[in-house]
């Protein structure tokens, strides 16, 4: 669901186009948007904090045969946390491994991808600070 929550606005859906996968389903919870509170700690140790709210898309699917697939993606987003408990609820199914292999896969590398592209600008500008002696024996 990490994965679903954090790519990049329709992908998920252009990944799980191909597949073919069809499954029909019944809301359990439309589409809705609205914001949830988000707290923060000062230095990742600190006393916990209200940051501020963040909106957020929700929903919840019953496929046919019985499993459940919620989502929640930031933004206003109704398509990809439809696609999102979609793929949650198919996780559950014998169409797993392919959508393991056609959608999380994919994401999963392209996050790693340009994680690892973050890192590196972050890297060409790091400064290192050394000190020299003032030679004052």
């Amino acid at each position: 669901m990490g994965l679903l929550s954090k790519s990049p606005k329709g992908r998920a859906a252009e990944l799980f186009a191909p597949l073919n996968v069809s499954a029909e389903f019944d809301w359990v919870r439309n589409p809705e948007i609205g914001s949830v509170m988000v707290r923060g700690r000062a230095g990742g140790t600190g006393a916990p904090f209200n940051l501020g709210e963040v909106t957020v898309t929700r929903c919840a699917l019953r496929l046919s045969s019985g499993q459940v697939g919620h989502a929640y993606v930031q933004g206003r987003r109704k398509q990809d946390a439809e696609t999102a408990a979609l793929i949650d609820a198919l996780m559950q199914t014998d169409a797993a491994s392919e959508v393991q292999r056609g959608v999380l896969d994919p994401l999963a590398e392209e996050m790693r991808a340009a994680k690892a592209t973050r890192a590196r600008k972050a890297a060409a500008t790091k400064v290192e600070f050394f000190t020299m002696a003032r030679g004052e024996d």
